[in-house]
């Protein structure tokens, strides 16, 4: 295997040698010799295999075996430091020059045995169904549109109004009247033509709206209105399907998304069942603020918010660079708290129904 380093800078300091790729840490280590540099010295220069840098650092006076090479290779990797040479291209020059800052970030979470050209191909491969591409959905949208992802079903069956301009960046003045889920999917196709998109102009009443939509899908993101129950709806159709789901909003105040790994986490109906009933304050206030009906208070800033969260969510699932933040979780960012994120586990149910609709998985949730 040829090693790469990654792309970090360091200094001698007496007989230690500091090192820093990300800037939030650097790391120490001992190099009395400078047998350390040499190495990295050498890497930089060309991606190597262990057997040419033992002839290398023989070039500046090192008598180091393969084998040895090998386990300072170990070393450096274990340190986030280095990674395979081979893993860092998509094998297409035009490839590599569209997803450049994708493959840059996959950098960050690359190693020997974990390609940042993978989890790229990962998210060209993955086919995501968008329900809603209103606030939090357009910006999703966009945000996997940039990541790369390979197909998107895109669910609405609104237009576009003039009000939707504070805070949907898909639609122009030229749209307005006209299907969102259409004209969302001629934005992605201008974008990005490599990127399959499917419009579904439809009204989900039921969660049988769905069944032929989650067919072939790996993902599914978004929320929908209209109906309380729809994301109810949602959450059935991706734990039949034993896919993801990843769902976000806001209200007056506050930014929220979860995310239910089916047949790992609890899931939606697991939390709806959990709530508050009777004639109790708490069970007042929860039926009030559910039967609500308010104007729509999210801002651009705060759909941007969503709709990243969603997508770096969708993300994690698809490509696995990282475990996903709110699976089980409703994670909660408050406006009038600088939008410090707080965790609450979605309560289980052993009994949900829901949850025992979903096809045997092997692994465990967070």
């Amino acid at each position: 295997m040829r090693v790469a380093l990654k792309e970090c800078e360091w200094e001698q300091a007496g007989e230690d040698l500091v090192v820093v790729f990300d800037a939030r840490e650097a790391i120490t280590l001992s190099d009395p010799d400078g047998q350390v540099a040499a190495l990295l010295s050498e890497l930089r220069r060309a991606p190597q295999t262990a057997a040419e840098l033992s002839t290398a650092l023989g070039g500046h006076g090192f008598d180091v075996s393969e084998e040895d090479v090998g386990q300072g290779l170990s070393g450096l990797d274990s340190l986030g430091l280095v990674e395979s040479a081979d893993g860092r291209s998509l094998g297409d020059p035009g490839e590599d020059e569209r997803q450049f800052s994708n493959l840059s970030f996959y950098g960050s979470y690359a190693a020997l045995n974990r390609h940042r050209a993978g989890f790229q191909r990962s998210m060209r491969e993955a086919h995501i169904l968008v329900l809603g591409v209103g606030g939090g959905g357009s910006s999703l949208v966009q945000c996997l549109a940039g990541l790369g992802v390979g197909e998107m079903t895109l669910v609405d069956q609104d237009r576009v109004e003039s009000r939707n301009f504070a805070r949907q960046f898909l639609y122009r003045h030229a749209d307005l009247g006209l299907s969102k889920a259409e004209r969302a999917a001629a934005w992605v196709r201008d974008y990005d033509p490599n990127i399959k998109v499917n419009a579904v102009d439809r009204w989900i009443s039921a969660p049988e709206d769905l069944a032929d939509l989650v067919q072939g899908i790996d993902l599914i993101a978004g929320g929908l209105d209209g109906h309380p129950h729809a994301n109810l709806w949602a959450n059935e159709s991706a734990v039949r399907a034993g896919v993801p789901y990843v769902l976000g909003g806001a209200n007056r105040t506050q930014v929220m998304y979860l995310s239910v790994d089916p047949g790992r986490t609890p899931c939606l109906a697991c939390d709806y069942e959990d709530r508050p009933i009777g004639d109790g304050s708490e069970a007042i206030a929860y039926r009030l603020v559910e039967n609500m009906k308010l104007s729509n208070p999210l801002t651009g800033p705060m759909a941007m918010q969503v709709g990243s969260l969603l997508a770096f969510e969708a993300q994690r699932y698809l490509t696995g660079y990282e475990p996903p933040r709110a699976a089980g979780f409703r994670v909660t960012l408050d406006l009038r708290k600088g939008l410090l994120p707080e965790w609450q586990a979605l309560p289980a149910n052993p009994d949900c129904e829901v949850c025992r609709l979903a096809p045997p998985r092997g692994g465990a949730g967070r």
